[in-house]
């Protein structure tokens, strides 16, 4: 196995820091998740502190430079704010002269340089799944004079969607950014998996695909204005090299399984003529867009960093190609509106869209410029506002016939954003139930050759009864293997004396009709405290293919607190395949947490407490961020033996990740397991 596969019990890992070890490849590593804590820019003079930068030009266009403190009035939220402290930021050839020019060798270099307030910041995004590729082919030239144009002092970086912030560098060393840039290469709507984080929906439906490269795309875009809030907090530029976004596609795209060609019996032109369905779809999907792009505005807002949007089209004409059969209705309505995702975008953070030109050189200058020169404000706020609401900023110049651009505003601390800053140095932040519940369910979902269960039960003479299951893996498309057909085992408790030792199955291989083995168990009863288990893989073959060693620590289910034992989630694909789970006496569990919305779920758990009443079992329906959807009923069994039991359609449930929360309780005793699952199409 893979450092990372099985280790479901022995080291509880985020999804994040999984995914970035399991992806490789240049500029192709985990997609970032700054939403369950955001980093937080570094605020050097208070939460309260509000630092906003001021381009002021003539008629002409030429940047106004003789300006004092007493020419400026800023307003908040229509209140007039006291100036704290003022700087005219000024980098010109002249400025650069005497000034030695350091190389960024480590962190320290780069927290250092990117300090000083006469360098200038410009990190360049390419949103390579948002990018046709030929578009990426003619968008190479003017951004490589774009960076051939800065100054030595000034620092770039370059950053994909699937780039982890450890790997992102600003640089000095402009000549490897060109390097980086020549590589670049659109693939918007090319669906061809490549890395191990696409090859885990590579088969879903396309439209799927497209929404989780929005959310990857734009929780990078996050990801990267943040960390430039926190190397320091003047005027940041990104380049946002992107075709713009959008959470629907047209009827004709919408293939069952992304990495199919399409059906030209789908390739109907008119298919959403007057369809209130595709409208209430449209609906949807633009709030849910809105939704993630607001996000995006509240991180750059707060980080001080402007997005220059690029749209390497230029003068588009035509969102879809001729052969993908998109009526012109519809291919121009969402030709608009990516457009003006990107004019949203830089119009919200201060910074300018380069869209509709063939030529998008004078733009990118135009960002060259608007960091080159330009006032920095601050404030403290007189409201000190900590409501995680937008708060409006009008910075205006009476007495001057000039031009003055400035961000908008700024979005707030939440009461939640002071707790945690608060707290921060105190201790580190604990992971939430529901976010080692999450995380259990990437790890579970990558492993490679099986795919493991172990269950906890009560046992015989004050010992914890273990289960373990072992299924084959899902395979990956485009990958071979070779398939696993048994699995030795090797459990060792306390002292390393050895607890059970056999192959599972012990018998001949079995093989289903789609040439993989039958799932295998093994039961044995060990006492409480630290477990080993020793696994080797063997294919069909006979040899060995992988190995595993896991640890953990076995609980005792027979203390006084009232406790759960392991629930065991079973799949049902329809009517008759119920009645037989329901008819086995000893069914073998799901191993996955990957189900379909065709698909029924069928939970069984036992709870246990030391006392002569009963616990009460219940169990709620949560979403990803832990939020109660539904209640759940619960069969409570008739025979002592016997597990609750809980029985759970999907069909009513978008495709996403959920959580189930099961509680057992008596009287003012309680405990509480989650189960993560995931839906798909």
């Amino acid at each position: 196995m893979r450092p990372w596969a099985g280790r479901t019990l022995a080291l509880i890992l985020p999804l994040a820091v999984f995914l970035s070890a399991a992806l490789g490849g240049p500029g192709h590593a985990a997609p970032q998740e700054p939403e369950a804590t955001p980093q937080q820019p570094v605020f050097r003079t208070g939460v309260n502190f509000v630092r906003v930068d001021v381009i002021v030009t003539d008629d002409d266009d030429v940047p106004v430079t003789d300006l004092t403190i007493e020419d400026f009035e800023v307003y908040e939220d229509d209140e007039l704010q006291a100036l704290e402290t003022f700087q005219l930021v000024q980098i010109t050839p002249a400025s650069l002269v005497d000034d030695p020019v350091r190389p960024i060798r480590n962190e320290f270099d780069e927290e250092r340089e990117a300090a000083r307030p006469d360098v200038r910041l410009f990190a360049i995004f390419l949103d390579d799944y948002h990018v046709r590729q030929g578009s990426s082919l003619r968008v190479r030239e003017p951004l490589i004079e774009f960076v051939e144009s800065l100054a030595p002092t000034d620092m770039v970086g370059v950053m994909y969607p699937l780039t982890p912030l450890v790997d992102l560098r600003m640089t000095r060393n402009h000549a490897a950014i060109i390097e980086e840039i020549k590589r670049f290469q659109g693939r918007k709507y090319d669906y061809e998996p490549r890395n191990r984080f696409e090859f885990q929906y590579a088969r879903a439906p396309a439209m799927t695909v497209e929404q989780i490269r929005n959310e990857v795309s734009l929780t990078g875009l996050r990801a990267l204005v943040t960390h430039l809030g926190g190397l320091r907090e003047g005027r940041k530029s990104v380049i946002l090299v992107s075709e713009g976004f959008t959470n629907i596609l047209p009827p004709q795209m919408r293939r069952t399984d992304a990495t199919q060609l399409a059906d030209p019996r789908q390739q109907n032109p008119f298919v959403t003529s007057g369809n209130p369905r595709e409208q209430a779809m449209q609906m949807t999907a633009d709030l849910s867009l809105q939704t993630d792009l607001q996000r995006l505005f509240d991180g750059a807002n707060r980080a001080n960093t402007s997005i220059y949007s690029l749209d390497p089209r230029g003068l588009a004409s035509f969102e879809f190609d001729i052969n993908e059969g998109v009526g012109f209705t519809t291919d121009r309505n969402m030709l608009n509106a990516t457009i003006n995702t990107l004019r949203s975008i830089s119009d919200t953070t201060d910074g300018y869209a380069i869209v509709n030109t063939n030529d998008p050189r004078e733009g990118l200058q135009r960002a060259v410029r608007d960091a080159s020169t330009y006032y920095l404000l601050g404030y403290n706020s007189a409201d000190a506002p900590a409501d995680g609401q937008f708060h409006e900023i009008t910075v205006r110049v009476p007495g001057h016939d000039v031009d003055v651009r400035a961000r908008r505003g700024f979005w707030a601390m939440s009461p939640e954003d002071l707790e945690r800053i608060e707290t921060a140095s105190a201790a580190p932040e604990t992971p939430s139930e529901v976010d080692l519940a999450l995380s259990l369910l990437g790890a579970r979902r990558n492993q490679r050759f099986v795919q493991t269960w172990i269950g906890m039960g009560q046992g015989d003479d004050g010992l914890t009864r273990v289960t373990f299951v072992w299924r084959p893996a899902p395979r990956v498309p485009g990958q071979r293997r070779d398939e696993p057909a048994k699995v030795g085992l090797t459990a060792s408790g306390n002292g390393g004396v050895s607890v059970f030792q056999g192959e599972i199955p012990d018998g001949p291989v079995v093989l289903s009709d789609d040439g993989t083995a039958d799932p295998g168990r093994a039961v044995f009863d060990v006492a409480p405290g630290a477990l080993q288990l020793a696994l080797s893989v063997r294919g069909v073959g006979g040899g060995v293919i992988d190995n595993d060693l896991l640890h953990f620590n076995v609980p005792d289910l027979t203390g006084t607190d009232v406790t759960l034992g392991s629930p065991r989630v079973f799949r049902a694909q329809n009517a008759f395949e119920m009645r037989q789970l329901r008819t086995d006496p000893n069914p073998i569990p799901e191993t996955g947490r990957e189900f379909r919305r065709t698909d029924r779920l069928l939970v069984h758990v036992e709870a246990y407490w030391p006392g002569t009443a009963a616990p009460e079992v219940t169990a709620r329906l949560l979403n990803r961020g832990g939020q109660s959807m539904a209640d759940l009923p619960v069969q409570v069994p008739t025979e002592a033996s016997a597990p609750y039991e809980l029985d759970l359609p999907l069909a009513s449930l978008a495709p996403g990740e959920y959580l189930i929360a099961l509680t057992a309780a008596v009287a003012d005793a309680s405990a509480e397991q989650l189960i993560a699952i995931r839906v798909t199409s």
